[in-house]
């Protein structure tokens, strides 16, 4: 009996172990993926959960900082613009889809800003909307796996800053 309890619970990714370390609690999150063209995607189902509260991290690259991290919910546009003076960039850009995995060492659909920061400290800004909201769910860095953590505790591990990242809606 005690394998299939085993069984049933989800292997720790590197970013769930880096959370117990820090004596971060979380929910380890399980979703279904499929293709959409070269990248995995995340089925979500809206019934049962807020896509507002699942979150992207992205990563762009600025002359005086190179790679800046943002996450923002995943139902919204990071505006550029505002990552660039937020991290002291006149200008930065999103790093191109072939050059992720050498950049943060997670293909697209898996970069964590726990792992990213883990590894490669770079620095990583929170839309305002995640400390507005507690928790968040953001990605365990494995596709299709994450955790649904306090925001506040996040940015403080990864010594993170809460700006204003999102495009404005027209």
């Amino acid at each position: 009996m005690s394998k299939k309890k085993k069984a049933s619970k989800l292997h720790k990714t590197l970013v769930e172990q880096i959370l117990d370390k820090a004596k971060i609690s979380y929910t380890q999150m399980s979703f279904a993926t499929h293709e959409a063209g070269d990248v995995q995607q995340m089925d979500i189902d809206e019934s049962t959960i807020d896509q507002h509260i699942i979150y992207k991290t992205l990563v762009a690259s600025g002359k005086t900082t190179g790679p800046v991290v943002g996450v923002l919910p995943i139902d919204t546009h990071l505006d550029l613009k505002k990552l660039a003076k937020a991290s002291g960039n006149k200008k930065v850009n999103m790093v191109p889809l072939k050059e992720l995995v050498k950049t943060t060492g997670y293909e697209h659909g898996a970069n964590t800003p726990i792992g990213i920061w883990e590894k490669l400290k770079y620095p990583v800004y929170f839309d305002n909307t995640a400390q507005e909201q507690g928790e968040i769910i953001v990605s365990s860095g494995q596709i299709g796996r994450s955790v649904k953590v306090n925001a506040e505790a996040v940015c403080k591990l990864v010594h993170g800053e809460f700006t204003d990242l999102l495009e404005k809606e027209e």
